[in-house]
């Protein structure tokens, strides 16, 4: 017997950042996923929380991995993440999180200072997210520090600048350094949760407000592929009782 039904654990570190556009895709194909939230829970991840049929590390506003301004559960989660990747776990990755993968998996994280960026990313091979992710897409990164990927790591996307916008660790395990699902209003109110108000916020929300469709668009895609690749809506058996 089996049961078509895979749950996925949220890695949430800041009350603004969530999965955004993304909720529906997983809620549209009976994907169930649940909020994890370290920073109130005195700094501790469930112990549950290994046993997921997948994981998701949102980003983190303003906490970053590089020394500047340290996520507090930053070693706790480049553990937890190390051992899904050991047991073949799919693993999401977004922001922060495309950081803390990039660290769990043998890469890095350099410093950088905070930014608000709204661009493009560009695809850097046909067949990545089994081809489909778009050409261009729209990339929206709200992120302090920078991953640095593993050497045998595939880089899928690119920024303007040539730095890796979305890259795979292994066979299952994806790092985006903009969040695919953003909403104008988390923007906000992750400008307002850290007291970070850029020069370029009010140009750029309203940039993310026009390009909402293209990002909508661009999601069909990148979910498609993503629950392909990771197979989270394969059944799987049940446990004996």
């Amino acid at each position: 017997m089996v049961t078509p039904t895979r749950s996925l654990y949220v890695i949430q570190h800041t009350d603004s950042e969530f999965l955004g556009l993304m909720e529906d895709h997983l809620e549209g194909r009976g994907i169930r996923f649940a909020y994890m939230r370290p920073h109130t829970a005195k700094g501790h991840l469930p112990a549950t929380v290994q046993f997921t049929d997948g994981m998701i590390l949102l980003g983190g506003g303003l906490w970053g991995s590089a020394g500047a301004q340290d996520l507090p559960t930053l070693a706790e989660e480049i553990d937890l993440t190390r051992r899904c990747l050991t047991r073949g776990v799919p693993v999401i990755g977004i922001g922060l999180g495309t950081q803390i993968l990039a660290l769990a998996a043998g890469g890095g994280s350099e410093p950088a200072e905070p930014a608000f960026i709204v661009g493009e990313a560009r695809r850097t091979r046909a067949d990545a997210l089994n081809g489909f992710l778009p050409e261009r897409y729209p990339l929206v990164v709200f992120m302090r520090d920078w991953p640095l990927p593993p050497k045998d790591a595939p880089v899928l996307a690119v920024d303007a600048a040539g730095r890796p916008a979305l890259f795979q660790v292994g066979a299952n395990a994806f790092g985006f350094t903009g969040h695919p699902g953003a909403k104008v209003a988390m923007i906000e109110d992750l400008a307002m949760e850290f007291g970070f108000w850029p020069e370029n916020l009010a140009q750029n929300l309203d940039t993310i407000r026009n390009r909402q469709p293209a990002l909508e668009d661009a999601l069909v895609g990148i979910m498609t592929g993503l629950i392909q690749i990771t197979g989270l809506m394969q059944s799987k058996p049940l446990k004996p009782r």
